[in-house]
């Protein structure tokens, strides 16, 4: 997500590339993140560079499979455990396998305390992507976009709050948790930016009026 600064990622980074080692920085899972107002202007900008089409794309084709995840990041890892890692506080680990901690789901405010508890939601769902442009992709970029660990694509939350957002478009489903609204908002802009995916009018309605809550 947006509050994951480069710091974050960096420290991502490395996990993956010592994963036998490490724990993850001892934060409070309930401390609140704030967003600067130069963050929301310019994810309102990216906004604005996006395709508007009048409907989303065909489901016509559509696979999980076509999306391979998750992929390995070292021995006995794989992206899920990344994410884990990276999210996750006062993480604990065999081998490379993580078997506690504690992680916060930004959509709904929960704090979880169990790997088994935790999902890991793809911000732009699968499906929506393979509507927005995905489906013209190859199998390979399909499966680099499904374990995206450089942009805010993917994102440890409530199984709950995962299975209720579904394949669903900020205009038809947003965080239970209104204060989340800016930054998922942000992240959403940023991930269809990155990937070049299309966006439908009422969509981009939707993520304005979330920007405004930053």
């Amino acid at each position: 997500m947006r509050s994951r600064s480069p710091l974050l990622f960096l420290a991502a980074a490395t996990l993956t590339l010592s994963a036998c080692q490490g724990v993850s920085a001892d934060t409070d899972p309930g401390s609140a993140t704030q967003t600067s107002t130069s963050d929301a202007t310019s994810a309102a900008g990216q906004l604005d560079t996006l395709k508007v089409v009048t409907k989303a794309g065909s489901m016509a084709g559509y696979s999980r499979e076509k999306f391979p995840h998750w992929r390995s990041t070292g021995t006995n890892c794989d992206v899920r455990d990344s994410v884990l890692k990276r999210d996750g506080v006062k993480v604990k680990l065999s081998g490379c396998n993580v078997v506690a901690g504690t992680w916060k789901s930004i959509y709904d405010g929960k704090v979880l305390d169990s790997p088994t508890k935790v999902d890991i939601d793809h911000m732009v769902p699968l499906a929506n992507a393979w509507r927005s442009g995905a489906s013209s992709w190859t199998t390979d970029k399909r499966g680099d976009f499904a374990n995206d660990l450089d942009d805010p694509q993917l994102v440890a939350v409530s199984a709950t709050a995962n299975r209720s957002k579904g394949d669903q478009d900020p205009s038809t489903w947003k965080p239970t948790d209104k204060s989340a609204w800016c930054e998922y908002a942000q992240d959403w802009i940023a991930v269809k930016a990155h990937w070049k995916l299309t966006i439908t009018g009422q969509e981009k309605t939707a993520l304005k009026k979330m920007l405004e809550t930053c």
